[in-house]
């Protein structure tokens, strides 16, 4: 082997291993058995654990192996049974972080989104208008509100983990905003967690004990005597330099049954608070207490000068200072031996940022069954466009099919090696991404298998041709790579959720797609070449070149087209409010499974006497699935109330709510807005790009052909809500900007031959040069739409749920692509040009004639 065969192949078989590396193990171990298995030093005590958490288990009841764990631990102490968990030992729960470390060990390396394992997504926003009196001149209100939500993240993170949820998404979504998925919890944890996210933060003051440090270890939190009635024991974490922690205790009065006691003070009580620096410099934290609280605080400060007293949040101590003189005007100070970093969450801590309860702009909820639905047809769906390219690329080019099948295998580890290793999660759209993946990366490999059968056919050797085709071919495969990514970096950039799911896996697959298409199929023809095991390619040829005159017959069908364009979006206006889903309307979407169909006016009707007289509601069936479900959307907030009517309406049906989605109005106007932003965005980089990279003439065509396939595609989903209620919704938005991804990729393939044939100076007009071009890529067009429009089609059989609206949109968005790369964009750059022939490269080779002579 070739010293640069030999490093190339080294190279990919490291990521290989890298990426089976980051897989493993792809699925979740049994958290009990993995409770068992790395406990040490286990007695009866442990033995009376399992046996109690195996007697739940047989009850059955609906309750996740966590908790079940948590409840058969009670008061016993973990802390002997796992040693190596150092870290437990400074934690203000010990038992529940040993927990929350096993449950984390036990996730398999593909961490699957709330629509595929079902559970709860939240967005919440958050009323920061009151911080902005709290901003100094140190601060910005951006920072204030920055640090607010940590808080509230922080606060809203200690809530959660009572669940027990592996991997909760618990982090900002920009601006006041903040984004809670909560994987697999059972119909009463989903109502608790509701609830748990919507509650305000309550603030406390509280004395400590005289004699804390004798009856609990400040530093360790280990208990040396009775706690005394009416006091319990809290800890806090302090983080140290080195990444170390240490533990601080005190014994603190209980809340009052009554919430009124002279030594204790609570609720919304702080006006301001801020940081500040003394006179020499240290830190110091300033606040100021409401009128009526004023009173008070300056009473148990009197009562109390001299002790300590803790401030705790939510039930969880934050620290607890020495009242060294009684605070009587209502403003104090706090100062000691605190980091920037505690000072400011201390600060955060008095402002309470959590005071008001959390308000949940959208919502969505799956149930675990769905879920597990949606997990099979997903992959059902995968493994058969998989199946239906790898099997056309074996037959249509044999050895080379070998070779991109390989390269395709190889595509899909890496792709799920690099989103394990990042922590991505995969979401239903993810999986489409996956799969589109696949069709995709196979336009490289036929863009350079019909690149070498060009060169076989001028008389070239196997390896010249081979050489050959990988070098006219990497100027166009880059480029279309380039220009799909636009796209999918977009999603990224401006989509949420699943939306953002999808973009991260098409950004990889398409990434890992022109790894493997230059390097691993390379490697492959390179090493069968180099030991003689292949001295020819046998290729089918079914698509021969031909001589059709595309652009004679492109007026007329230009301009059917852009009628039809028209008159279908002139028809989905007269649709109205009836073409968009409640991810642009706001309002709540459920579906319910049933065991017996009740007509549709019975099921209106009831929903009417609710109040919502002017719901949507249609039973569907998912293309290749055998479930039929039914599809209530009403007004936003009103999903229980007609939830509980159809149950208590309509018992014998067994309605049972399993999914449900809940937009605000201001959500769906974003929505909207973010989807022309996003589309914008990618038409105005792709006319850069194709106008840096080519003429300016071709971008501008590109961009006008790409316009059309969004407006056509538009208009035939138009035509699809009126005859089955599809309706327009986030998965379509992605769907339109991976048309844009994808149209760009034929225009750029035939505009790169139709540049090369007049750098060549190929003879004939600028009409002949256009129809010539179009001939010699119409074998590669075809293919490549082909085999994408085979792997979107098992997406659309199999895949169902919202996959089912992205394949139908992008099944459209092919056609109106491959359509428009022939009949718009060349037909454009003809007409621009005026017929004429371009100043690029060469001109004209010079046509000799004879006449006669005079």
């Amino acid at each position: 082997m070739k010293q640069n065969n030999f490093g190339r192949f080294i190279l990919v078989v490291c990521i290989v291993l890298w990426s089976l590396y980051e897989i493993y193990p792809p699925t979740s171990r049994d958290l009990v058995k993995e409770f068992s298995s790395r406990a040490r030093n286990q007695d009866a005590a442990f033995t009376n654990i399992l046996a109690e958490v195996a007697a739940l288990q047989k009850t059955g009841t609906n309750t996740s192996e966590f908790v079940q764990l948590e409840t058969a631990i009670g008061t016993n102490d973990l802390q002997k049974y796992f040693p190596t968990f150092t870290s437990a030992a400074n934690q203000v729960k010990p038992n529940l972080y040993i927990l929350n470390r096993l449950q984390r060990d036990a996730s398999g390396k593909i961490k699957l989104g709330i629509d595929l394992q079902g559970g709860t997504s939240f967005l919440v926003e958050m009323d920061t208008n009151a911080l902005a009196s709290s901003t100094n001149s140190a601060q910005s209100q951006a920072s204030v509100t920055s640090e607010a939500l940590d808080q509230a993240i922080s606060v809203l993170r200690k809530r959660i983990d009572k669940f027990g949820v592996a991997e909760p998404v618990i982090q900002s979504a920009g601006g006041n905003r903040i984004l809670i998925q909560l994987p697999g919890l059972s119909q009463a944890d989903k109502d608790s967690a509701r609830e748990q996210i919507q509650k305000s933060a309550y603030l406390e003051f509280r004395i400590v004990a005289d004699d804390s440090e004798k009856i609990v270890n400040p530093r360790t939190g280990e208990i040396l005597a009775p706690v005394p009635p009416g006091y319990e024991v809290l800890k806090a974490i302090r983080q140290l330099p080195g990444n170390k922690t240490e533990v601080e205790a005190y014994v603190v009065k209980k809340r009052p049954q009554s919430g009124d006691a002279p030594d204790y003070l609570a609720g919304d009580i702080i006006e301001r608070a801020g940081l500040n620096y003394g006179n020499l410099g240290d830190l110091q934290i300033d606040f100021t207490l409401n009128a009526d609280a004023a009173k008070k605080f300056g009473q148990i400060t009197t009562d109390n000068h001299g002790r300590k007293l803790a401030i705790v949040l939510d039930g969880e101590l934050q620290t607890a200072p020495s009242l060294d003189e009684p605070i009587l005007n209502g403003s104090g100070m706090i100062h000691g031996s605190y980091t920037e970093s505690e000072a400011r969450n201390l600060v955060n801590v008095l402002q309470n940022p959590l005071r008001a309860p959390l308000h949940i702009v959208y919502s969505s909820d799956v149930d675990p069954t769905l879920g597990k639905d949606s997990i099979a047809s997903g992959i059902r769906a995968a493994i058969y466009g998989v199946i239906f390219v790898s099997v056309f690329m074996l037959v249509y080019y044999w050895i080379a099919g070998i070779a991109a099948n390989i390269a395709l295998v190889t595509n899909i580890i890496i792709v799920l090696g690099v989103m394990c290793a990042a922590g991505s999660t995969f979401t239903l759209p993810g999986i489409a991404g996956a799969v589109l993946t696949v069709g995709m990366a196979v336009d490289a490999n036929v863009l350079i298998y019909e690149r070498i059968r060009e060169e076989l056919a001028k008389g070239k050797s196997l390896r010249g041709a081979i050489e050959a085709g990988y070098a006219r071919a990497f100027g166009t495969i880059f480029d279309s790579h380039v220009t799909t990514l636009i796209s999918s970096i977009i999603l990224i950039w401006m989509g949420t959720g699943e939306i953002k799911g999808f973009g991260v896996t098409l950004t990889i697959g398409v990434a890992a797609s022109l790894f493997t298409a230059l390097v691993v199929t390379r490697l492959i023809f390179n090493f069968l070449v180099d030991r003689n095991l292949i001295s020819s390619l046998r290729m089918l040829h079914i698509i021969k070149s031909s001589k059709v005159n595309f652009m004679g017959i492109a007026k007329p069908l230009f301009i059917i087209t852009w009628v039809f364009v028209i008159l279908s979006l002139g028809f989905g206006l007269t649709r109205g409010t009836k073409l968009f889903g409640v991810d642009f309307l706001g309002g709540d979407s459920t579906r319910y499974s049933f065991t017996q169909k009740v007509a549709v006016d019975e099921i209106r009707s009831t929903v009417a006497a609710t109040g919502e007289k002017d719901a949507q509601i249609q039973y569907q069936r998912d293309i290749g699935g055998s479930s039929e479900f039914l599809s209530v959307t009403t007004s936003s907030g009103s999903a229980d109330k007609v939830e509980t009517a159809l149950e208590q309406k309509f018992p014998q049906a067994q309605f049972k709510a399993v999914q449900k989605q809940q937009v605000g109005a201001v959500i769906g106007q974003e929505i909207q807005r973010s989807a022309v932003i996003a589309s914008l965005f990618a038409l105005l980089g792709i006319l850069f790009y194709v106008a840096f990279r080519y003429e300016f003439s071709f971008a501008v065509a590109a961009v006008v052909a790409v316009v059309h396939d969004v407006l056509l595609t538009i208009g035939a989903y138009c035509i699809a809500n009126y005859i089955s209620g599809r309706e327009f919704n986030a998965t379509v938005v992605a769907a339109v900007l991976t048309i844009i991804g994808f149209s760009i990729n034929d225009k750029i393939v035939i505009f790169d031959r139709i540049r090369e044939d007049l750098k060549l100076g190929v003879r004939g007009s600028f009409k002949d040069i256009i129809n010539q071009a179009l001939n010699q890529t119409l074998s590669r067009t075809i293919i490549t739409s082909g085999t994408v429009f085979l792997a979107t089609l098992s997406l659309f059989i199999f895949g169902g749920g919202v996959i089912n609206d992205f394949a139908f949109t992008f099944l459209v968005g092919i056609i109106t692509g491959t359509y428009s790369s022939i009949y718009i964009a060349s037909v454009l750059v003809l007409w621009w040009h005026k017929g004429q022939r371009p100043n690029i490269g060469a001109g004209a080779a010079p046509q000799n004639s004879v006449s006669a002579k005079v």
